[in-house]
Parts: structure tokens; C-alpha cells; sequence
């Protein structure tokens, strides 16, 4: 299984960026897709955004295309989410997570397993 930390979240006004980054351990890192969540107060657990074990691939939500941007870091265990043009309703705890396949495209929700702790991001109006 893989270990994942969120860092990076924050307040910061509509219009701000933040950059979260996510810190794997395990050895199966590189060959795993991964991925962002985004839980807000009330609302159920929605996809992000998605990379493939190999970088080559992403796919994002619609809510998010043209703002965020996902990109890893497989020497450095890593996995980013960029995030432009913030706006209120992007406030939410992110959570990274890893594909429970190995060296298989880009995961979906359904693929998501070993869950980090989250991190809260607010955007203020």
C-alpha cells in the first residue's frame, strides 16, 4: 500500500492560487495513477482530477478544466495540484489518493484506494 500526506492547502482570496502537494511512500509509487479529491461541508466526495503512473495522461472535472493542473514527481514520490483562478466554491478538504492498479491509464473515483489525511482549502469572496 502507499502512505500519502496532503500539505500545501490554505486561505486564500477568489482569484488566488495555491499549489497542494502530495508526499507517497511506498515503492510502487511510479507505477500507480493518483489522484484529487475535494470534499466540501455537506457535500459528498467529488473528483478532481487524475494522472497516470507515468505522467503522460491527466483528465480533469469539469468544474476544474482550465484552472487546475495535475502533475507528479516520480523521483520525488510526488504528486501536485495546481490551482489558478480559485474561486468560493472550490473551498473544500483535498485529498490525494493512489489507483489501486498498477501501470493501468488514468484512475477514476472507483479506482481510488489508500486515502491521505486531507488538507482544507478556503477561498474567500
Amino acid at each position: 500500500q502507499v502512505q500519502l500526506v496532503e500539505s500545501g492547502g490554505g486561505l486564500v482570496q477568489a482569484g488566488g492560487s495555491l499549489r497542494l502537494s502530495c508526499a507517497a511512500s511506498g515503492h510502487t509509487f511510479s507505477s500507480r495513477g493518483m489522484g484529487w479529491c475535494r470534499q466540501a461541508p455537506g457535500k459528498e466526495r467529488e473528483f478532481v482530477a487524475a494522472i497516470s503512473w507515468s505522467g503522460g495522461s491527466t483528465y480533469y472535472a469539469d468544474s476544474v478544466k482550465g484552472r487546475f493542473t495535475i502533475s507528479r514527481d516520480n523521483a520525488k514520490n510526488t504528486v501536485y495540484l495546481q490551482m489558478n483562478s480559485l474561486k468560493p466554491e472550490d473551498t473544500a478538504v483535498y485529498y490525494c489518493a493512489a489507483d489501486r492498479r498498477l501501470r493501468v491509464g488514468v484512475p477514476s473515483s472507483a479506482d481510488f484506494v489508500s486515502w491521505g489525511q486531507g488538507t482544507q482549502v478556503t477561498v474567500s469572496s
